[in-house]
């Protein structure tokens, strides 16, 4: 028997008056994930627990069978362990994201959050930009780490864990309110505000039409995570397929083996074939039991609001993803069991994460019976949600 989850990221979403009443998910062309349904077994989860907050890291630790009350330390620290970053008893894992805040105000409190991710900045601009921060900034109590497109590290040697913004949450605010209190942090996100404006990386960006990277912001502190064997929980041999530092770090941190797919940004024009195609060889050629396919791009589509890109990558990852595995094991002629589901909402209505629970499919390639329906919120408004974090043990039953 061999294993997949499939993880849209923020696929889940409310009704909007634009789709006549329908999310993207449902207004969304997939009739691989509706076939999929008519045959198997639409529920309910609540992957973020009761007063957390609903991120990717807790939703999914959850989802890969961790109940984020016991074992979630803070976001930045899981990215971490995918960075390669060695973190002391101490330590504290921040996130530094490269954004783009407004450039005509005056002063720094005054001006507002225009992009999080500075346009799905490339990795090796980013890694240009954030040398130029290191060379001014780091020092023996703070380092810098370079991560992936717009997502960085910093390490804070004996610090402490402080409340601060998620960017993705501001979008288009006067960010003076959402500042770090921590005056510290204050002063290097100021500081490289002055560091990254007019860096020759961000001149070009302009003229490409592009969002500069003109600034770091710090969010997602925590401490050195302490997480227990993937394969000594649930005996079974595992893969990570994601472009997401968070999640490879979910699994540097639990055993799994991480797989890297050239052209895998974690974007709308991600390497959607390559996943599945690495997800089929670890399945069916290396002997693996387990497969975390990790798709970003429906989260990004609804932290910029748009409507449309969150359909399209949706509908991307029915026709690239979803399909080339089902296709893929059908042929293999392996039993399988094939969960597919959302981590959270990213609603477009609020361009954020909320802490709704979101529907999911599950499908066994060996029960044949027709039981209708299809795969969107509304099937499974109306079922009780199970707890994130048993939604593993419910893949595994035979």
């Amino acid at each position: 028997m061999k294993y997949v989850v499939v993880l849209g990221d923020g696929m889940a979403d409310e009704p909007l008056e634009t789709l006549g009443g329908k999310t993207p998910l449902a207004f969304a062309k997939t009739p691989v994930m509706d076939l999929l349904a008519k045959n198997g077994e639409i529920g309910m989860a609540r992957t973020v627990p009761e007063g957390m907050s609903p991120g990717s890291d807790t939703a999914n630790l959850s989802i890969m069978g961790y109940d984020p009350q016991i074992y979630y330390s803070g976001r930045s620290p899981l990215e971490a362990l995918n960075i390669g970053v060695s973190m002391e008893d101490g330590d504290v894992a921040i996130r530094a994201n490269l954004v783009t805040l407004s450039e005509e105000e005056e002063s720094y409190e005054e001006r507002h959050l225009l992009d999080h991710s500075a346009d799905e900045i490339c990795t090796e601009d980013a890694a240009s930009l954030l040398a130029a921060v290191k060379e001014e900034l780091e020092n023996t109590e703070f380092r810098f780490y370079t991560g992936t497109s717009y997502r960085h590290c910093l390490i804070w040697k004996e610090g402490k864990v402080v409340p601060l913004t998620p960017p993705h949450d501001i979008r288009g605010r006067e960010i003076r309110e959402y500042l770090p209190e921590e005056e510290l942090l204050l002063a290097m996100q100021k500081e490289s505000y002055k560091i990254l404006v007019n860096h020759p990386i961000n001149q070009k960006r302009r003229e490409k039409g592009l969002n500069p990277a003109n600034s770091l912001w710090f969010w997602g502190a925590g401490t050195k995570p302490s997480l227990s064997s993937f394969e000594g929980k649930f005996h079974k041999k595992g893969v990570m397929i994601s472009a997401v530092d968070l999640l490879k770090g979910i699994a540097v941190g639990t055993g799994m083996k991480n797989i890297f797919v050239e052209g895998a940004n974690g974007g709308l024009h991600t390497n959607y074939e390559g996943k599945a195609q690495a997800a089929l060889d670890a399945l069916l050629k290396d002997g693996y039991d387990f497969a975390y396919i990790h798709v970003e791009a429906p989260d990004e589509m609804g932290h910029q609001g748009s409507v449309e890109k969150k359909i399209q990558a949706i509908e991307y990852l029915d026709e690239r993803v979803i399909k080339l595995v089902k296709e893929g094991l059908d042929q293999s002629g392996e039993d399988y069991r094939l969960l597919i589901l959302p981590d959270h909402p990213t609603p477009i209505s609020v361009k954020t994460h909320t802490a709704n629970p979101v529907p999911y499919l599950l499908y066994d390639s060996r029960k044949r019976e027709e039981t209708g329906g299809f795969y969107n919120e509304e099937a499974g408004a109306s079922l009780e949600p199970v707890k994130g974090h048993e939604l593993l043990k419910i893949l595994f039953e035979e």
